[in-house]
Formats: C-alpha cells, structure tokens, sequence
C-alpha cells in the first residue's frame, strides 16, 4: 500500500535524524508519536494535521535562495506540499514539489533533512489545518529558468541576507540550516 510505504519511509528518516538542536528534537519526536498515532498522516485525506515535504532552493554559493509567493496563503515559502499515492518516499515527494513549484526540472534535494516545522494554516486549506513539514535543502544554478506553476503567483530569487518582509522569522532559520548542510 502506498501510504504505508511513505509512512514507512518518514518513521525511519525521523528515527535516524540526528536533531540539531532541543527545539527540533522535540518536533521530531512529536512527529513520530504522531505518525505512531495516525496511520493515514502521511496523506492529504488524513487527519487536520498531515505531513508534509519541503525544499529550501540554494543558489551554488548560498547567496540567494528561490522562492514562491504562494497563491493561497498569499505569502512567500520554499516549494512544498502534500505527498501524494505515486511519491517512492518523503525524499521524492519533496523534490518532485520543488520541480514543479518551480518549473526547474533537474532541482533535486539533498537526501538529508535539515529541518523540521510544525505550523497551523490560516485561510482556503479546506481540511486540513495543521502541516508538520519536513524540510530538505537543493542546490541549482540562478541561470536555471524557473517557471510560476498554478500554486504560485510569482518565483523570484531573494538575497538570502534580504529575505522578503513578514517571512523572516520563518525562512532564515531553514536558510541557514540548508546553508549549513551545503557548507559541512
């Protein structure tokens, strides 16, 4: 069954994270007990709170970062969404959302998680109200010609240390992390 082999794949990647910090250790364990608690967690269908599969996009030398302005939420965020029936696992289901978020086809994330986030939904989200977001990061060239999908009003290259105004506090602690992972 397809949902169980995602489920499956996001208890070992959560299992075998080493958290950075007390604060994402906790949302890894929450994550756990909550994928433990709801088997159908990994799907859209599921319970309000889902997970979910996210990639920060880093320019070569993490001076920029690609972002979308998102249609519903009316706010700019790294390319991400739910996982869907086909997805092999919670790695693929990440970059195929950064693919085609971005209309940039060769976009694939690193294997490693760099972050996790847990967040309610405010606006058109239907069911679902609450995303607990897995977060990789990927690297690809600001030549690369990206593309506004229908999920997105615009997709735009942002100087990592000039995000846009009201997502600071969000984007720049995923920013550095992936930054960290590209840097090690």
């Amino acid at each position: 069954m397809t949902w169980s082999r995602l489920h499956d794949d996001a208890v070992h990647r959560l299992e075998t994270w080493p958290a950075p910090d007390e604060r994402q250790e906790r949302l890894r364990l929450d994550f756990l007990t909550h994928l433990r608690t709801h088997p159908d967690a990994m799907s859209k269908s599921g319970p309000p709170a889902h997970l979910t599969g996210s990639v920060i996009v880093l320019d070569e030398d993490g001076a920029s970062a690609l972002l979308t302005l998102h249609r519903r939420a009316r706010e700019w965020f790294q390319f991400g969404g739910h996982f869907e029936p086909g997805d092999a696992s919670v790695w693929h289901a990440a970059t195929r959302e950064a693919r085609e978020e971005s209309g940039i086809a060769d976009i694939s994330a690193l294997p490693e998680i760099v972050q996790l986030d847990r967040h309610m939904l405010d606006g058109d989200f239907g069911r679902c109200r609450e995303h607990l977001d897995i977060r990789f990061a990927a690297v690809t060239s600001r030549a690369a010609e990206s593309a506004v999908s229908t999920e997105s009003i615009d997709v735009r290259w942002w100087p990592v240390h000039a995000l846009p105004d009201g997502t600071r506090d969000e984007l720049r602690p995923l920013v550095d992390a992936g930054l960290r992972l590209l840097h090690r």
